[in-house]
């Protein structure tokens, strides 16, 4: 399987927090059925100053100690990347890496801000030649009111990645019931760990899989863990890429039932999402 969103690299942001970390993620990867990685730390201005050249170094010397390890992992370098001031020109210039050099780039948007000019955005770096993959949305707090945007996103030419946990329910029932609703209504192009650590957020794709299994199907959910992340990898269009619903529909795709919250409860869920 392919991984393209992991944050496995030592002490590069809130993943592995040092060497020992890391190469227990790899290992757990690596048995989970994972051949190829990503390692796409944060870069997040004031917190996570990181860069292409920086990243590309680090996953050089973690390839090094993986070798000498004896942990059969191939790794490539990206990064998980907040709306920045000159994102784009970054981009094009080679500041701000893409996913193991290809034309897609994970592209994540806050966690509880709704982003101004999200629509405008996607259509600017699409026009740039660039491919954004849009990490989580259905981890975001503020997905149910603006729900139509990542579904026009998608149809666009952006991409869709859910987080393999949130389908386990690893994360809560609000991030299941929208990433199941994603893929019900067609527009979800892949999964990925978003690993962090070994415990509250493991290297864990299979369990992803066989979740999207249940709500689409063997053949589909494979295409969301080998084909379409395989395609980044190598820089190729994608592979049987699923049609969105039509504009005129409203993106109401299937009606799946939400999970009812009320009073405090309903509040702790909104705020962490």
């Amino acid at each position: 399987m392919f991984d393209v969103h992991c944050h496995m690299l030592p002490a590069m942001d809130d993943g592995a927090r040092h060497v020992e970390m890391a190469l227990a993620m790899a290992r757990m990867a690596v048995d989970d059925g994972i051949t190829h990685l990503a390692c796409t730390p944060h870069i997040y201005p004031g917190l996570f100053e990181n860069d292409a050249q920086g990243i590309a170094k680090a996953v050089d010397t973690f390839a090094q100690l993986l070798q000498e390890q004896d942990i059969p992992l191939q790794l490539a370098h990206g990064a998980d990347i907040q709306v920045v001031p000159e994102l784009l020109p970054r981009l094009r210039t080679g500041v701000f890496p893409t996913i193991n050099g290809s034309r897609y780039f994970l592209f994540e948007p806050p966690h509880h801000v709704p982003l101004m000019n999200f629509s405008r955005f996607v259509s600017d770096v699409l026009s740039a030649g660039l491919v954004p993959v849009i990490t989580h949305p259905e981890r975001l707090t503020w997905l149910g009111e603006h729900y139509e945007e990542f579904l026009g996103a998608a149809c666009k030419g952006a991409w869709i990645q859910l987080t393999a946990g949130s389908l386990t329910g690893r994360f809560g029932s609000a991030p299941r019931y929208w990433a199941e609703k994603m893929l019900d209504d067609g527009v979800v192009h892949l999964l990925a760990t978003d690993a962090h650590n070994t415990r509250s957020r493991p290297p864990l794709l299979a369990e992803g899989e066989a979740a999207a299994a249940r709500v689409l199907g063997r053949e589909e959910a494979r295409l969301l863990v080998y084909n379409r992340p395989g395609a980044i990898w190598k820089n190729e269009d994608p592979v049987q890429v699923p049609l969105p619903p039509a504009l005129s529909d409203g993106f109401r795709g299937k009606n799946k039932k939400r999970p009812k919250k009320t009073g405090l409860l309903n509040r702790l869920l909104r705020r962490r999402g």
